[in-house]
């Protein structure tokens, strides 16, 4: 087993232990970093696949696979802060 293959089985395992936490988290949040992780761990082992199948250009899917994730993350973050995903901006009008 060469060195790509050795950090796609730790990926694996770290996307099992992810997956537990998700399962179990005590809170929103936890649960919500415990899915960024798999994201992340995935963007990592699309990267990986790609090197051990010899088609390098796998990364380039993986870096937008990666940015998909963050905005994401950061959408569902804003939704249990704010209740929604946007302001309708009509609201603000008729308070001035």
């Amino acid at each position: 087993m060469n060195v790509f293959g050795a950090a796609a089985l730790a990926l694996l395992v770290t996307v099992a232990l992810a997956l537990v936490r998700a399962a179990r988290g005590p809170t929103v949040f936890d649960r919500l970093q415990a899915a960024n992780t798999v994201g992340t761990c995935a963007m990592l082992l699309l990267a990986v696949l790609g090197f051990l199948g010899g088609r390098p250009e796998f990364l380039d899917l993986a870096l937008v696979y990666g940015l998909l994730n963050v905005i994401g993350v950061i959408a569902v973050l804003k939704f249990f802060r704010n209740g929604d995903l946007g302001d309708p901006g009509h609201a603000k009008e008729k308070e001035r």
